[in-house]
């Protein structure tokens, strides 16, 4: 599990830019846990390898 700005540095964007993203649907929301935003590393990696399209996803 990753905080926002380390989530960011995996795909290589401003935590600013992830936010956005995130905000607009494009990426997952994170998970909270114990009032603490965290996202799955794993998820981020199969995302940008393209493994987690749905047939709808578009670059």
């Amino acid at each position: 599990m990753a905080k926002e700005d380390t989530a960011a540095r995996l795909l290589d964007m401003k935590p600013t830019e992830f936010r956005g993203l995130v905000e607009g649907g494009h990426l997952p929301a994170g998970r909270e846990i114990a009032g603490i935003r965290r996202w799955d590393v794993e998820e981020l990696r199969k995302i940008f390898r393209g493994e987690m399209a749905d047939g709808g996803f578009e670059w």
